[in-house]
This record gives C-alpha cells, sequence and structure tokens, in this order.
C-alpha cells in the first residue's frame, strides 16, 4: 500500500479520510479537507460506479472535473484507465492533489489542472475523453452550464457519470440513463448517448 503524507504543509487541515477500493492503490487512503462544497463520494456508490464501469475502464482516458479529493478519477486509474486529468478550482485542494499524485507515483498518467471547470472547458479543442465524472458543489448549481460543455470534449462512444441532490433530476439531450441509484442525499447515474445522437 502507498503511503501519503501524513499532512500537506499546503492543504487545510484534514477532516478525515476516503479510500481507494480497487485496483493497484486499494485502500490508499486519500485526505478529506474542510472545504465550502466539499462531499466526497461514498466508498458505496464508488463501488457500485466501478463496477458498472468495469468492461470499459482498461485503457480508458478520464476526465475527474470538480475533482475535490480526486477519489472518482484516481479510483479509475488505479482499476486500469490509461490516464486521469483532474481538473479542480480551489488552489490548497490542488495543491494536495498534486501532491498525493507524486507520492502515488502517477504523475506520468494523472495530470491536475488547477482552474474553473466551465473556463477551462471553454478552452479545450474538441472530443478526447472517454469517461468524464461530474459531481459538482450542490451549492454552485452549475449542471445546465456544466454538461453540455463537458459533452464537447468527449468521445462519440463516452461514458458520463453526474451526482445531483436526490430531489433534483438532470436533463441531458441526446443522453439515455444507463444505470442509476440514489442513497439518502445523493442521486448518481451513468448516463451513455442515444442512439442516433452520435454525429448530430
Amino acid at each position: 500500500m502507498t503511503r501519503l503524507p501524513r499532512k500537506s504543509v499546503h492543504a487545510p487541515p484534514a477532516a478525515g479520510q476516503v479510500r481507494i477500493i480497487g485496483g493497484h492503490w486499494r485502500n490508499t487512503r486519500l485526505p478529506v479537507v474542510a472545504a465550502a462544497g466539499l462531499r466526497p463520494t461514498s466508498d458505496r456508490v464508488r463501488e457500485t460506479l466501478f463496477n458498472w464501469l468495469l468492461p470499459v475502464l482498461p485503457g480508458a482516458c478520464v476526465l475527474d472535473a470538480f475533482a475535490g479529493t480526486g477519489a472518482l478519477g484516481l479510483e479509475a486509474v488505479s482499476r486500469g484507465a490509461a490516464s486521469a486529468l483532474l481538473v479542480e478550482r480551489d488552489r490548497a485542494l490542488s495543491e494536495g492533489l498534486r501532491e498525493v499524485v507524486s507520492r502515488l507515483g502517477a504523475t506520468d498518467r494523472v495530470q491536475v489542472v488547477q482552474a474553473d471547470v466551465l473556463t477551462w472547458l471553454g478552452t479545450q479543442p474538441g472530443a478526447g475523453f472517454d469517461i468524464a465524472f461530474v459531481d459538482p458543489p450542490f451549492a454552485d448549481g452549475v449542471w445546465e452550464r456544466a454538461l453540455p460543455a463537458i459533452d464537447r470534449v468527449l468521445s462519440p462512444h463516452a461514458w458520463l457519470y453526474v451526482e445531483s441532490p436526490v430531489d433534483r433530476g438532470v436533463a441531458l439531450p441526446g443522453w439515455h440513463v444507463h444505470r442509476e441509484g440514489a442513497t439518502r442525499d445523493v442521486r448518481y447515474a451513468l448516463w451513455r448517448r442515444s442512439p442516433g445522437a452520435i454525429g448530430q
């Protein structure tokens, strides 16, 4: 098991931990800092999600938007994805993510970008990611702007994972829900493009 540093000199004090639950880095602990809006995906939900993604993870190029702890993107690479790009607006969280990636020896496979997701997406040339994780802070209400922008950077046969408040549905024209579930507080769904949507 890869050991992570006890305390980052850049990040705020840790408020807890989450763990990578499968693959090469299984049981590696990731710090959860006390940051506004940070809500790591639970172990149970991640286990379900990565069971759904198991056939398509090997060799995939992954985008973890609103990365936070990086648990989704790092879990994907741990389980066989070829690469992950973690986009996080908060400077302290981004610096903490870079430290984690360095300690894992994964700088050749995992890139951390400190940027506002919507601004960053506007600079990207086009399709390329096979899987995208979209789990923004719920209070920001950015789904309507983020999801169309992320659509443009996805490959034609990409998968899109979205978390939202349990009482709020997400509309994705041109996509259909492949699998979905809910906890007391969170609705989570894995989406695929609808038949005939590619090339429209």
